[in-house]
């Protein structure tokens, strides 16, 4: 399960698109989520303002690594393929999604934008009982995910910052077996 931001977020956006499409055709068993950036530059090609706010947000570098000098520029199977990558995905108790859900709706499953942009660390909602949401979107540090995960938790933020090095315990790729519920980080 890969939970989105694939792009924006350093200078190999295409190259981590490629591997991830690379990966699917082999048959590898991977589902990618969308994430807020996925979001971000398939509605950039619609509209002056939301390419602006995609540019102020990583989209410079995107561009540079399809050598591309706007977002038309782009070969259109990568924005096919990112603007049809689901929001989430469930898994027996498992629920994971990029950002989070809008726990005052009776289906949160209709909020897109929640699912894309919030954070939470908790949820009342009857539909999320017994489950376990795993989401990213929100960075902290990999101390903090491993006290998380000692404390049994419904929710859990995958998220350790990759992208903002070692600034307050970030700088961490990691990801979870959740089998054993075992942390595996890489410094990045």
């Amino acid at each position: 399960m890969l939970l989105g931001d694939y792009i924006d977020r350093g200078p190999g956006s295409k190259e981590v698109l490629d591997f991830i499409r690379e990966l699917i055709s082999l048959d590898y068993k991977i589902i990618p989520l969308m994430g807020n950036h996925e979001d971000m530059i398939c509605k950039a090609q619609d509209s002056v303002m939301d390419n602006h706010n995609w540019m102020m947000n990583g989209g410079a570098v995107t561009l540079e690594s399809f050598g591309a000098g706007q977002v038309s520029d782009i070969d259109g199977s990568y924005m096919d393929f990112m603007s049809k990558l689901p929001k989430y995905y469930i898994d027996g108790n498992y629920i994971f999604v990029h950002g989070g859900f809008n726990d005052d709706l009776e289906d949160p499953f209709s909020d897109e934008y929640s699912m894309l942009w919030d954070r939470r660390f908790s949820y009342d909602s009857p539909v999320f009982a017994g489950k376990v949401i795993i989401h990213g979107h929100r960075p902290h540090a990999l101390a903090e995910l491993e006290e998380q995960i000692r404390n049994n938790p419904s929710v859990i933020n995958i998220d350790t910052g990759c992208v903002y090095g070692k600034e307050k315990g970030l700088g961490h790729l990691t990801g979870i077996d959740l089998n054993s519920m075992k942390l595996y980080s890489v410094d990045c």
